[in-house]
């Protein structure tokens, strides 16, 4: 028997240790960068990577002038990831395609497409790529004038329509937490009649400074695929110079939700598959979602237009003639003309704008609703007052079941003039939204856009809130910035708690400018004297928040510790600067405060002072 047990355990062992070895043997780590096993990107054997492997690129100051091809296929279980390695300030690792080169092991077409392409190769064998992340990279320059060393060792010019990621054909791909510029077009994804590209998930990424000068075409994003998501994106505005659009897209099944969208010809121009029939004729063709999104048009933008829906081919048939679902968005204009918010391309394009801001600087006359064509449904909006359906003959229908709201000023945002679109207390389009009907639970505002590239839960108390936001105190944003996950733990974010264990809870290092997660009493209020023609007085210094800030700081006096009257005090909507027992002698309109009790000091008379805050 006692033989018998310890066979029993010698063969689990072994069982456990092959289970082990089957586990990782397949999978395997390659790790890039100064001091790691491979010091240059074309060291990585990208033609035979399998199931689970990982290339890890390190930071360093120096970008790496390289570039290569993805095409070898993960699984569900075990990705292909690609993951650059931040430097010690969060700096991503950059790869250039400035004199970049191509290890000379691959063989693909179209080395003059992108800095990092996906499928399409000879060495490796062409496959379609599925299941592969890419994340954590700084990829920049794919575009003339600057050129490369191919895998042939001859040096050749960037295609017009490079990319910093060029996606020929994939399914499963996911790119995160990337930065995309100096490129003609930050990121392409293509199909065909006969191939999709499909089930691309773009998260977290950065897209600026993309284009051709002086050209329409080059895009910061240029898309076409089956099934596509863009969410918790910044788009910033264009190479200076260029023309083309800030998320140009001809997909089936694509949906914009959670970014920051900002500038170009247009913020969103969604128009025909032209590339492929497989597209035109899916199912998902006719119906687009976008939602919870921010599309800013600045002063110097190029087109009027704001969202362009249907097509732009010319071949009218092939045009989405579907139905756009437009909801809770914050649309702002800061141009100093005209302001177009939809162009639809025909009266087959319908739009449902439902529970979005528009908002303009200008005059309300200068913003209009549609360009001439196309079916509008207007449901429980906010619209700057005295807009226009259309700055020229209508063609097409606009109708709205009475629910609009709107005003002459801007709806109730925190600080219009530093763009913070987040709502104000007392703002209209608090519970003034409307029931999303005709969209599935999958597509419901779920979350929020976080500046920059970042997310919160979007938390509904009852009814929607109009916009992009859903109203939250200014402590709830700071604890969500703070503490990002930790946000919805009271253990960690309540007023009272203090996660870093430095005395001072989150409510007073939210009032005094503290990190809540660093033990400092630095920036505290501190007692001192001020010295009044020869008399000496107590007094409190300290810094309150910059209004609007939902909080009232009270200086409070004792002379016993256990009675304290109340003294000066500073809220967003009033300010005592004198009362019987102290007074303000801080510089008039000042947050650094300093209170001096009324009396002077003298051996009689025992006094003590604190400040005190409270959420207001």
């Amino acid at each position: 028997m006692k033989e018998s047990l310890v066979f029993v355990r010698s063969v689990s062992l072994c069982l456990l240790l092959a289970a082990f070895s089957s586990a990782v043997g397949f999978a395997t780590t390659f790790e890039v960068g100064p001091g790691k096993t491979f010091s240059a990107i074309g060291q990585v054997p990208w033609e035979t990577l399998q199931p689970g492997d990982t290339v890890l690129i390190y930071f360093r100051t120096n970008a790496y002038a390289e570039k290569f091809v993805l095409c070898r296929q993960g699984t569900l279980a075990a990705p292909i990831t690609i993951r650059g390695v931040p430097g010690a300030n969060g700096e991503l690792p950059m790869l250039s395609g400035d004199s970049a080169t191509t290890r000379t092991n691959l063989s693909y077409w179209g080395e003059n497409r992108g800095v990092v392409k996906i499928g399409g190769a000879n060495k490796p064998a062409d496959t379609v790529p599925q299941f592969i992340t890419i994340e954590n990279l700084d990829i920049a320059s794919a575009r003339a004038p600057y050129t490369f060393t191919g895998a042939s060792g001859t040096v050749q010019s960037y295609h017009s329509s490079a990319a910093s990621i060029w996606i020929e054909k994939g399914a499963n791909i996911t790119i995160r937490n990337c930065t995309m510029h100096d490129s003609s077009d930050g990121f392409f994804v293509s199909s065909t009649d006969t191939l999709a590209s499909q089930n691309i998930l773009v998260e977290g990424c950065y897209f600026f400074g993309n284009g051709n000068l002086n050209s329409i075409f080059g895009h910061n994003v240029y898309t076409e695929a089956l099934g596509i998501t863009f969410q918790f994106n910044r788009f910033g505005p264009q190479r200076t110079g260029c023309l083309g659009n800030n998320l140009k897209d001809r997909s089936a099944g694509l949906v914009v939700r959670y970014n920051w969208i900002e500038g170009g010809s247009r913020e969103l121009d969604l128009v025909d598959a032209e590339d492929s029939s497989l597209l035109r004729n899916h199912p998902s063709y006719r119906s687009t979602h976008v939602y919870g999104n921010v599309l800013f048009e600045p002063t110097a933008a190029g087109n009027s237009q704001i969202v362009h829906y249907g097509g732009d081919s010319g071949t009218t048939e092939n045009y989405r003639k579907g139905k756009l679902f437009f909801y809770n968005n914050t649309v702002i204009s800061h141009r100093p003309g005209q302001t177009t918010l939809f162009h639809l391309s025909t009266n087959d394009e319908q739009c449902e704008a439902r529970n979005n801001i528009f908002f303009t600087t200008n005059s309300g006359s200068s913003m209009a609703l549609v360009d001439e064509m196309g079916v509008l449904t207007l449901s429980h909006n906010w619209l700057k007052s005295g807009y226009k359906n259309c700055f020229s003959p209508l063609l097409g229908t606009i109708s709205s079941d009475g629910t609009n709201l709107g005003g002459s000023g801007d709806p109730g945002f925190l600080n219009e003039t530093n763009a913070d679109f987040h709502l104000v207390q007392n703002s209209v389009c608090l519970d003034a939204g409307g029931v999303l009907t005709n969209v599935p639970g999958t597509n419901a505002p779920l979350f929020q856009y976080r500046k920059h590239q970042a997310s919160d839960p979007r938390l509904v108390s009852g009814v929607l809130d109009i916009g992009a936001f859903e109203y939250r105190s200014l402590m709830a944003i700071w604890r969500e910035s703070q503490f990002g996950t930790n946000a919805a733990n009271p253990l960690v974010s309540a007023n009272d708690a203090d996660p870093d264990g430095d005395g001072v809870v989150n409510c007073l290092e939210y009032a005094f400018g503290q990190n809540p997660l660093v033990r400092t009493t630095n920036g505290l209020p501190e007692a001192q004297t001020v010295m009044i023609n020869g008399s000496e007085y107590l007094a409190l210094s300290f810094s309150t928040l910059t209004p609007p800030c939902q909080l009232a700081y009270t200086v409070q006096t004792s002379s016993n510790l256990v009675s304290w009257l109340d003294g000066c005090s500073f809220s967003d909507t009033s300010n005592v600067v004198s009362s019987a027992d102290t007074v303000d002698v801080s510089p008039v309109g000042s947050t650094n405060k300093t209170i001096r009790l009324r009396n002077p000091i003298t051996s009689a008379q025992l006094k003590f002072m604190r400040v005190t805050v409270e959420p207001k």
